[in-house]
């Protein structure tokens, strides 16, 4: 059957694939359509296990918040490089993701691959086509969700590598906006003291304790350097403790505090945090190459 550029170029805009390869898919597929977009569904899922292994620490986070102000929502999608981090489908697959995220009803990401973007398919099925169509290894790798009845969130998104999701005790734009900023500059482990597990403390004062040793001093007198080096590890990680990025005579705690407010919980995302990113060096590799060759 003879392939016009007619249906090459219907085949193009159903698959977003390139004019080559739907030539090639309709030839094999003796110029039916459907069986065409079959195949080269079947062939980008062989195409996406191939790269599923690969290290993928670029990427993208995602942040929204529900129009009641109720409800947000934080997503880090990540790919092998910043290029593909920032073209065109990326960035609609990741906004794809959070705006979905927003309203459905997840606890896992097996439940977040399973659900429903606005177009009919799974988030998964999606990001599979678009590990085909880009060809970097595409991961969902985590997310967050908070919601208040009483309350309200903001968030803050600095470039797309920060992301931070906040909820405060009393709906505020303003304030909600500028601790969401703060925390993304300053990155707390929590809200307050309270909040920093028994284990971390007694590890901080162990390493206080060696330190305030060599300095010869009396048990007693070590015991209150201590005690203020805890007051100070607390001011620099608690998220109240710390003095406000837009006033350092101002704690984080005293401001809320001033605003009648108080902050619930938050959630932080930066891109590729804790993932071990390979070294490439190019110069043995093509050294590598010109002796193999």
């Amino acid at each position: 059957m003879s392939i016009t550029a007619g249906m090459v170029k219907e085949l193009r805009e159903r698959t977003g694939s390139g004019m080559m390869e739907c030539k090639k898919a309709l030839q094999e597929a003796n110029g039916d359509m459907e069986l065409a977009i079959e195949n080269m569904r079947k062939a980008g899922l062989a195409k996406a296990d191939k790269k599923s292994g690969r290290i993928a620490a670029e990427g993208s986070i995602g942040v929204r918040i529900s129009g009641d102000e109720k409800t947000a929502a934080i997503v880090e999608i990540n790919c092998e490089t910043d290029f593909v981090a920032k073209s065109p489908d990326f960035v609609a697959f990741v906004n794809d993701v959070t705006t979905a995220l927003l309203s459905a009803d997840v606890a896992t990401n097996e439940q977040l691959l399973e659900m429903k973007l606005a177009g009919g398919e799974t988030v998964d099925e999606t990001r599979r086509a678009l590990i085909a169509k880009l060809g970097e290894n595409i991961t969902v790798r985590r997310f967050e969700k908070l919601h208040t009845a009483e309350g309200g969130t903001a968030c803050y998104l600095h470039g797309s590598k920060i992301g931070v999701i906040v909820e405060l005790a009393k709906a505020d734009k303003e304030l909600g906006k500028d601790i969401a900023m703060h925390i993304a500059a300053s990155k707390p482990i929590c809200v307050s003291e309270d909040q920093v597990s028994q284990e971390t403390i007694e590890k901080e004062k162990e390493i206080f304790k060696a330190q305030a040793a060599e300095s010869g001093k009396p048990a007693d007198i070590i015991e209150k350097m201590v005690a203020g080096r805890i007051s100070k590890f607390f001011a620099e990680v608690t998220l109240l403790g710390q003095p406000f990025i837009k006033d350092d005579k101002l704690s984080v705690g005293k401001l809320v505090a001033s605003k009648g407010n108080n902050v619930v919980r938050f959630a932080r995302l930066e891109v590729g945090e804790g993932i071990e990113k390979k070294e490439e060096n190019f110069a043995e590799e093509v050294m590598a190459q010109v002796r193999g060759s």
